[in-house]
């Protein structure tokens, strides 16, 4: 395994620490309410085409990591049912679109974003396995009311790769914040994906400018190269998400 990838606008970790000891793989809010027809992105308005694309290259991506012994962590957004976590602005915000529904309401998988609902889980091709970390936040980053940042710093994780959904909104809000932190964050950009294509692409480049502000971009055939991998691991497909 080479200890550093191919990245822009630098090789990534920035110190060569590519190791299990050191890196961990994080994959953002794939949950059943973002990347399924009957989920909450849906009834924001928007298609969600561009989340379902990515699932096969992160169930390889997963896979690899796993076979390596990477510490894995998986995230989810979501609210007490109580909903004691949502704010009221954040509630108004929620309901802003076309159907008037927002967090909270009922849907086809439940109350929307809501712990415990079918919607808030992580979908099936995906799914953590015993000794896998799962990161319920109320809001954006992984790092806002959680123990995210404790977790990781007794493991002595330094470096974070981070993929899932969406882009510009909590991928990039927990790149900010582990930045911020001291960790050396890697988007994945063709393992993230965003409601709508200019959105993703201008969080990309914000991570690259100022000689990579926020960390270094790559893909993952880079990951794989740098894992001896070579390829994406083979892996039956359950169509798409549910």
């Amino acid at each position: 395994m080479d200890a550093s990838i191919e990245a822009q606008p630098y090789r990534w970790p920035h110190n060569g620490g590519f190791s299990p000891e050191t890196t961990a793989l994080v994959i953002i809010d794939m949950q059943k309410d973002f990347c399924s027809v009957d989920g909450y992105l849906v009834h924001q308005g928007y298609d969600i085409t561009p989340v379902q694309s990515i699932i096969p290259t992160l169930q390889g991506l997963l896979t690899a990591f796993r076979s390596h012994g990477f510490p894995i962590y998986h995230t989810r957004e979501g609210h007490r049912p109580n909903l004691s976590t949502l704010s009221s602005r954040e509630l108004l915000r929620s309901k802003n679109n076309p159907s008037g529904l927002g967090i909270g309401d009922v849907g086809p998988l439940g109350r929307l974003l809501v712990r415990g609902e079918p919607g808030h889980d992580i979908i099936p091709e995906l799914y953590p396995i015993d000794g896998e970390n799962v990161i319920d936040k109320p809001g954006r980053s992984a790092f806002q009311h959680t123990e995210f940042k404790l977790m990781l710093n007794i493991k002595g994780i330094k470096n974070l790769v981070l993929c899932g959904v969406t882009t510009d909104v909590c991928v990039h809000s927990t790149m900010r914040e582990a930045n911020d932190n001291g960790f050396d964050c890697l988007l994945v950009e063709n393992a993230t994906a965003a409601s709508e294509q200019h959105l993703h692409d201008g969080a990309v480049a914000s991570v690259k400018a100022e000689g990579g502000i926020f960390g270094a971009v790559t893909t993952v055939d880079k990951i794989m190269l740098a894992l001896g991998v070579g390829e994406i691991p083979s892996r039956s497909q359950n169509g798409h998400a549910r």
